[in-house]
């Protein structure tokens, strides 16, 4: 009889684990799917602001902006495309707690065109060959990072302080540069922040895992879900535009 009740008692906890993967695996897999519609809504919206904006000859040189381009990025609308973006994400931090899951997600959508916005002048700055390079280099770099993140058994919980200092060194020194203007500073702010960004990939990963419960209800799932997308698709952007800067060919 004893042997018995242990048999059930581990298949009931060979069944529980089951349970608890299959939805550790759907959850996640909506993770991915709300930051891959994110960054699809910023590339198609930076590239058809990019093509409004500018008039590319044969070469894919600039020939002029267009009306609409000086408005964007020669008047003071460039700072409202520029840092609306932060203003949102503020705000969904703020408020993600008392939002419904439609609210969060609309908020992502919206943050995700303004990114496609303010990410524009990427595409008109660099040559769609070393864009697309770019790209693809960052997308295996998340991807296998992120794989890390969530395969490892060892806590990256330690990787918190050196990711977070880096990340502000980082920020401090791009407000610098803005003054400074130093290729040099610029090279190391770039390599720094390619570092900090993969390494937050995988931090973020294990923690977007953690927060993980099968009891939680959908709506909470839902909000969770998307604002662990939107810390992967910073993770994402950010690492794409640091390699940008060291391995983008400009026009």
């Amino acid at each position: 009889m004893a042997f018995g009740n242990a048999k059930e008692r581990v298949v009931g906890r060979t069944q529980t684990t089951a349970v608890y993967d299959e939805g550790l695996r759907a959850y996640m897999l909506r993770v991915y799917n709300y930051m891959g519609v994110g960054l699809a809504i910023t590339g198609v919206v930076a590239f058809v602001v990019a093509q409004m904006s500018v008039v590319f000859g044969p070469s894919g040189e600039i020939v002029v902006l267009t009306q609409f381009g000086n408005t964007l990025f020669n008047s003071p609308l460039m700072w409202v495309v520029a840092l609306a973006p932060i203003g949102l994400v503020i705000l969904f931090a703020a408020r993600i707690n008392k939002m419904s899951a439609a609210s969060a997600q609309m908020v992502f959508w919206g943050f995700a065109a303004l990114m496609g916005m303010s990410l524009s002048s990427i595409l008109i700055t660099y040559t769609s060959e070393s864009v697309a390079r770019v790209f693809f280099i960052t997308a295996a770099t998340f991807g296998a990072m992120s794989l890390y993140g969530y395969t490892t058994k060892r806590s990256l919980a330690n990787w918190r302080s050196f990711l977070f200092m880096g990340l502000i060194g980082v920020i401090i020194a791009m407000v610098v540069n803005i003054f400074m203007q130093s290729s040099a500073l610029g090279f190391a702010i770039s390599v720094v922040g390619v570092l900090v960004f993969t390494g937050l990939t995988a931090y973020d990963t294990q923690k977007i895992k953690e927060s993980y419960s099968e009891h939680m209800d959908s709506e909470m799932s839902k909000k969770t879900a998307i604002h662990g997308a939107l810390r992967l698709y910073l993770d994402f952007i950010n690492l794409f535009i640091m390699l940008m800067h060291l391995l983008g060919n400009n026009r």
